[in-house]
């Protein structure tokens, strides 16, 4: 028996959707038709091809895996077979989109393939390191640990990622606002003042002919600009996203520019971290859990560097020594390291190495955005005192021409 996904129409003509379980397509039609509903599409569960027609999503959200996990650990523990744990998540309202991908893992679990890789299966979100700590949950007979684990990091995540855009909310508003109001003001505001001006007979202020002069080239070149900009970008991105070594530069580069690149070492040396410590608690290999790691910083070069390390420990190196290696986390990650291998203590003292990158990302965070703010707030200064200037002055003329 596989799970479809379904969507049609009743006899009432209201749309009905929802989840069926059947041999094929075509007993899935008969078992729907049987239920007075006309079926209008019928897709195999969770099939990523198939969840671009029912849904925007192609996986599960970092809240869904989660909830998921959470959820799932939970039920585990509580001494449900994983089929029924997985049926009991199905049919949680909360699931929304993701139940269908549910049920493709359901599926799969029952022909014998394993979670953490049924999970892969039914969704690209799901890292190569969740799917390495829940697999070894499975082999130790911990998994409803590993996941309880597991739901806490990507919590963490979550919140993490939450604070950033509500942090950066404010200035994007109001740098979006600004821009709004600079097109306005030299598109259509300076021009026409410039013009009463000319009818007036009244010699235009350099300031203010310079501002009209900026309004003509953004009225004129505004378009072509950002037409050549977005070609730019999509073009960076897709060469990005396809060679690996542009995309290995690129985030090499990233680490380089002031301010921004120390933010991004932070965060970097708090998810390797935080991930190496998770992947040695739930029993991880140390040569797979350095790699692993490596992989969940984000960063192509740090994830490149990370595999030389591991095959320095492979050798018989010293962790410490192999993470010194890593020029983005030999900062102050390896002597954290090299206590916890001096007191066998290593997992312990990288928890307390995560706690401390997290709580510096966040105060970098603060204080990033806290010197932004009056940044933007100055440039809008700057730009609303030129406008005034440049409308003020010939006004101040024309006075003093009429007196």
């Amino acid at each position: 028996m596989k799970t479809f996904d379904y969507r049609g129409f009743d006899f009432d003509g209201r749309v009905r959707k929802g989840l069926l379980e059947a041999l094929d397509v075509k007993d899935a039609r008969e078992k729907l038709a049987r239920t007075g509903i006309l079926a209008d599409r019928i897709l195999a569960a969770g099939d990523h091809a198939a969840n671009t027609q029912f849904s925007k999503k192609s996986g599960f959200s970092l809240d869904q895996r989660s909830v998921v996990y959470r959820e799932l650990g939970t039920l585990l523990r509580a001494g449900l077979p994983m089929v029924r744990a997985l049926e009991v998540l199905i049919d949680s309202p909360e699931m929304g989109e993701g139940r269908g991908l549910l049920a493709r893992t359901r599926d799969d679990i029952k022909e014998g393939v394993s979670l953490a890789e049924a999970l892969g299966k039914a969704s690209k979100s799901v890292t190569v390191m969740e799917q390495a700590l829940i697999a070894v949950g499975e082999r130790s007979g911990t998994l409803g640990d590993a996941l309880d684990r597991l739901a806490t990091y990507l919590e963490e995540q979550q919140v993490v990622k939450d604070r950033v855009r509500t942090a950066l909310m404010y200035p994007a508003i109001v740098v979006a606002v600004a821009l709004v109001v600079a097109v306005g003001v030299f598109v259509f505001v300076l021009p026409q003042t410039g013009k009463v001006l000319a009818g007036m007979r009244i010699e235009v202020p350099a300031i203010t002919r310079l501002m009209i002069w900026v309004g003509r080239v953004l009225a004129i070149g505004i378009v072509p600009i950002v037409a050549i900009l977005t070609l730019l970008v999509l073009r960076a991105r897709r060469r990005i996203g396809t060679e690996p070594a542009s995309r290995m530069e690129f985030d090499r580069k990233c680490l380089l520019i002031p301010v921004l690149g120390r933010g991004t070492m932070i965060l970097a040396n708090l998810r390797f971290s935080r991930t190496l410590s998770i992947l040695l608690h739930g029993g991880v290999p140390l040569v797979e859990g350095l790699q692993l790691a490596g992989r969940a910083t984000g960063n192509t070069w740090i994830e490149h560097l990370s595999m030389a390390a591991a095959e320095s420990v492979k050798h018989g190196g010293s962790l410490s020594d192999a993470v010194r290696s890593i020029q983005p986390l030999s900062e102050t990650l390896p002597g954290w390291i090299q206590a916890g291998e001096a007191s066998g203590n290593l997992e312990g003292l990288l928890l307390n190495a995560s706690d401390r990158y997290q709580r510096q990302w966040m105060r970098f965070v603060s204080r990033s955005l806290g010197l932004l703010e009056p940044i933007v707030i100055l440039c809008l200064g700057i730009f609303v005192l030129l406008v005034a200037l440049a409308v003020l002055l010939p006004i101040i003329s024309a006075n003093e021409i009429l007196k």
